[in-house]
């Protein structure tokens, strides 16, 4: 789950029923994007090293960030907190690659149901880091999210792959990067934090880069390396858009679609049918997620 849900400041007055939905729409139609972006990587790992794939997918964001730049100038650029920023852009690295190498060895839809204990982990690290007040009742849901975690992963049962504890570090360093987003949505425009994550990583990305690259097999692997770096690009500014027409705590639960498009694609790229415990643990994560949601609208 190397996708980033970016957080806005939206416009304090309730959006209205058309907002909403027009919200609802393009938050799981991003969503939808990097579905088909988490598969064509997937397939791509047969041939190619992850650090090729993960640097290809960020030329998409990497194009739209140029354009932004060319209608908006330079000063999106502009920063109150660049370290802060750029360390960002490193955490990005570390999340898409470790997510990246394991659906390699994995299901796609296993990895996405465990990638979503992620939101949890940004209440963990949010209480600690950012001394948010969390009261018992979302620290239940986070234990709860933890256990629907477990019945995925099922350790001691022999039937999961190593692999997938790198799903709980990319998830980890995804809630590293929410975190920070929080922080820096403070100070800087959320155009300015995407901006920063697509070149810091593109950057990072170049330098190992020539170790494991591989020229393009034939005009279906370039097809397939285009697709995956517009499909995310689109992805990253649905989300964006989505997140500036509506409030957070409407669109916010279409992340759980992924789990749906995973499945579906999975199914039919892959031939992977999630088990009855996949499901089970996935129904039980997008609960609590849906729990966490609630008492933070509440909040």
């Amino acid at each position: 789950m190397d996708t980033d849900r970016p957080e806005t400041v939206v416009d304090p007055a309730m959006p209205g029923r058309g907002d909403s939905l027009r919200g609802i729409v393009l938050m799981t139609a991003g969503f939808g994007a990097f579905s088909c972006a988490d598969t064509i990587a997937k397939f791509l790992t047969a041939d190619y090293h992850p650090v090729q794939i993960v640097w290809t997918r960020q030329l998409g964001l990497l194009a739209g960030v140029f354009l932004l730049l060319a209608l908006n100038g330079p000063g999106l650029l502009r920063s109150h907190a660049p370290v802060l920023q750029t360390a960002r852009g490193l955490v990005a690295v570390l999340s898409a690659l470790t997510f990246v190498f394991a659906i390699s060895r994995v299901p796609l839809a296993d990895a996405i149901a465990v990638s979503f204990v992620a939101p949890f982990m940004v209440t963990l690290l949010g209480a600690l880091a950012l001394r948010e007040t969390v009261g018992i009742r979302r620290w239940a849901a986070v234990i709860v999210g933890f256990a629907g975690t477990l019945v995925v992963i099922r350790p001691g049962f022999g039937v999961f792959h190593p692999a997938i504890f790198l799903v709980l570090i990319a998830a980890a360093a995804f809630a590293v990067r929410q975190v920070l987003s929080r922080h820096l949505g403070r100070t800087d425009r959320t155009a300015t934090t995407v901006a920063y994550t697509a070149i810091t990583a593109t950057a990072l990305l170049l330098v190992p880069l020539p170790f494991f690259w591989r020229a393009p097999a034939g005009t279906m692997d370039i097809a397939l390396m285009a697709g995956l770096a517009m499909l995310a690009g689109l992805g990253e500014f649905l989300i964006i858009r989505a997140l500036e027409i509506a409030h957070a705590v409407v669109v916010a639960p279409m992340q759980y679609s992924l789990i749906l498009f995973g499945s579906f694609w999975g199914w039919l790229v892959f031939a992977d049918i999630p088990d009855g415990w996949t499901w089970a643990g996935a129904a039980i994560i997008i609960a609590s997620g849906l729990y966490t949601t609630y008492r933070e609208a509440r909040a």
